[in-house]
This record gives C-alpha cells, sequence and structure tokens, in this order.
C-alpha cells in the first residue's frame, strides 16, 4: 500500500506542476501583441504540449488515488476526506476549464487581460496547499 501512496503522491506532483505551469502560458498569451503571429503560435503549441502531458499524469494520480480511497473506504466517513474529495473535483473541474481557455486561445477568442489569468494562475496553488494540509492535519 505505500508503494500506491508514494506513486500517487508523485502523479499528482507532477500533475499539479502542470496546472501551476499552464496559467503562465495564458498569462504570456494574453499579453502577445496582435501582430506577433511566431510568438504566439510558439506559446500556443507549448500550452498544447504541457495541457496533454498533465492530462496524461492526472489519470494514474486519479486511478491511485481511488485505488488508496477503496483500500481504506471504513474511514471515508471523515469530515476532511470528504471536503479533500471536493476540492479534488473542482481541481478536474479547473483542469478541464483551462483546456476551454486553451481553445479560446486557439480561436482567437480571448477576452480575458494578463492579470485576470495571474489571479487565475494563483487557484492550483491554493487548491494544492488546502488539499496537503487536509491529508497531513485531518482537522475534522
Amino acid at each position: 500500500m505505500l508503494w500506491i501512496k508514494a506513486f500517487h503522491i508523485v502523479f499528482v506532483a507532477a500533475w499539479f506542476a502542470g496546472l501551476f505551469n499552464l496559467p503562465r502560458f495564458f498569462v504570456n498569451l494574453a499579453m502577445v501583441p496582435a501582430d506577433s503571429h511566431a510568438e504566439r503560435e510558439r506559446l500556443l503549441l507549448m500550452a498544447g504540449k504541457l495541457y496533454r502531458f498533465m492530462s496524461l499524469l492526472m489519470l494514474p494520480a486519479l486511478a491511485l488515488g481511488t485505488w488508496l480511497l477503496m483500500e481504506n473506504f471504513q474511514g471515508f466517513n471523515r469530515g476532511w476526506l470528504h471536503l479533500k474529495l471536493l476540492l479534488v473535483g473542482l481541481v478536474l473541474a479547473y483542469h478541464f476549464y483551462c483546456r476551454r481557455l486553451l481553445r479560446s486561445f486557439e480561436q482567437h477568442n480571448n477576452r480575458r487581460s494578463h492579470r485576470w489569468f495571474r489571479i487565475f494562475n494563483e487557484v492550483s496553488v491554493l487548491a494544492f496547499a488546502a488539499i496537503v494540509v487536509l491529508v497531513v492535519v485531518k482537522p475534522f
């Protein structure tokens, strides 16, 4: 079980690394001048590759987390775990919303400023911190 937990942590950390970095591409894309097509295309290419890679990392993170949950199902009635699972659901929504934002850049439909993306970038950091605190401290 410790191997499962260790690999779960590795894949979650790697997935979140992508969630921390992809919105930085959005900040840069929002700041690209309209006439800078090469820069825009390069950033879109890198952002698309990052999104695909972090999506692949998400799958084993979720699968291993589900395995851990099923192995420890008797502890499912703990409040901290319910909140953690809610936050994981919100992180999944954030992940897929990033895909939607990437599509809007690809289709030249972005209407948000680089400042908005700078704030959006912090959501994943706050979610990660909250999840780690819940798992380690188990406050309730």
